[in-house]
């Protein structure tokens, strides 16, 4: 069996104004100061000799790579994604950008934010609306039950309560 596998299947372009600012922060921060710190590093260690036995020059060089891949991504996905406002009112279900109050069926609440899937955090409860949690989300409104298939099994949630201009109730745990 061969070690090709197929690409994973495109996230959605969709994210939120303040993801989409992140992003360019982001990508001008490599860009403009540590770029140039890794560039001025690799020369230094570029000009102490044998580049095959350099550690440092390697250890640079890798660097370098891994910043001008992540300006590559940032570039084309700054090019490719739609930005959603915050609505200038309530919905009556959820959509995009919600704050979502969900119960377990074990009784335990949580709180996510169905965002973008480049501004996911778990920390902060932010879930990707790729994600079939988001999925199972959308559409819903306060008191639906949704079942979920997710990697440790089908789980049942009842939607509590839902807003999209504001957090709602206690931060997520850590």
């Amino acid at each position: 069996m061969g070690r090709w596998r197929p690409p994973a299947p495109r996230s959605s372009p969709y994210i939120t104004s303040d993801g989409a600012r992140a992003l360019r922060a982001e990508l001008q921060s490599l860009w403009r100061e540590k770029r140039p710190e890794v560039v001025k590093a690799l020369a230094a260690a570029a000009a102490e000799g044998d580049r095959s036995e350099n550690a440092e020059y390697s250890y640079r060089k890798k660097q370098l790579g891994e910043i001008d891949r992540r300006v590559r991504y940032l570039s084309k996905r700054l090019d490719e994604v739609v930005i959603v406002e915050t609505p200038g009112k309530e919905h009556d279900a959820v959509r995009f950008g919600a704050w979502v109050q969900l119960q377990q069926a074990d009784g335990v609440e949580r709180y996510y934010r169905i965002v973008g899937a480049d501004e996911t955090d778990a920390r902060q409860g932010w879930i990707s609306v790729d994600s079939p949690l988001a999925r199972g989300l959308l559409g819903k409104e306060a008191g639906e039950q949704i079942q979920v298939q997710l990697p440790e099994g089908e789980q049942t949630f009842t939607v509590l309560a839902f807003a999209h201009l504001k957090r709602l109730g206690a931060p997520p745990s850590s």
